[in-house]
């Protein structure tokens, strides 16, 4: 008699502690690309973190010591050979990067070793990247034939034009440094400090009041979209207005007055 084969390794693994949801891709054997499945399994984690009130902070991270995440995995796309189902599949990274612009709750990745291709626009998706001193970013599509369409968005929200089109057209990596130095990278740190320092930076986050944090990141991110600085001032001066009525913002001055911890509300 056969045993029975043991469950694989989930792809994803989802982790909530102390209000920091950890999805971290399980892959490491092909430096954490990015499957149909994963990408499902981001967007569902996404999904669910957005409406729940004990998720404070995300953080994306990747399983292993080689990769934060290598890209799309080019070989388990090709298997799928129905053009329609494998356009449509395409699409759920610009899915997955609209529903982190819209969760309304910080996003931190937490990169190491390569984050190459899809998994450099992930990383960029994010609103803040704590990269280890060995991170390596690039966009090696153009040595394969193709171009780096989906991630050109989140390269755009991080960097300046001509340095995105430079990456792009050389397919020429990075480390963290130089990562740093052009405005993708938040921190560096090195590779044995890079779990403390995320965990410390996530509760910092997930210890802030949380609709100011929604409010206050939503409007950040549509105030690049705003083509007039009038109309966004305007906006802006209007979401003050808001803020300064809710009761967070009233326990926030009394905190600070009576010298005390503030007791957020999120409302």
């Amino acid at each position: 008699m056969n045993p029975e084969p043991m469950n694989p390794e989930p792809e994803l693994l989802v982790q909530l502690d102390a209000a920091v949801l950890t999805l971290t891709i399980n892959r490491p054997e092909r430096r954490n690309a990015m499957s149909f499945a994963v990408m499902g399994g981001l967007l569902d984690a996404m999904s669910d973190a957005r409406t729940n009130n004990d998720v404070r902070v995300v953080v994306l991270a990747g399983a292993g010591d080689k990769a934060f995440c290598a890209g799309a995995d080019l070989g388990s796309f090709a298997a799928n050979d129905n053009f329609a189902e494998l356009h449509d599949g395409r699409g759920r990274l610009a899915d997955l990067f609209q529903a982190m612009w819209d969760l309304g709750k910080p996003t931190v990745a937490k990169v190491h070793g390569f984050a190459l291709a899809g998994g450099f626009g992930l990383a960029c998706a994010c609103d803040i990247v704590v990269a280890a001193d060995n991170a390596i970013f690039g966009t090696p599509e153009i040595d394969v034939g193709l171009w780096p369409f989906m991630i050109t968005v989140p390269l755009l929200r991080s960097l300046p034009p001509k340095t995105v089109l430079e990456l792009m057209m050389t397919g020429r990596r990075i480390d963290a440094h130089e990562a740093q130095r052009l405005g993708c990278v938040s921190q560096v740190v090195p590779i044995a400090d890079l779990e403390a320092r995320v965990v410390e930076l996530a509760a910092t986050l997930a210890a802030k009041p949380p609709l100011t944090m929604r409010w206050g990141r939503d409007s950040f991110y549509r105030t690049l979209q705003q083509p007039d600085p009038r109309s966004a001032l305007e906006y802006l001066q209007t979401m003050l207005t808001i803020t300064t009525n809710t009761d967070d913002a009233a326990e926030g001055v009394a905190a600070f007055a009576e010298k005390r911890t503030p007791q957020w509300r999120g409302r």
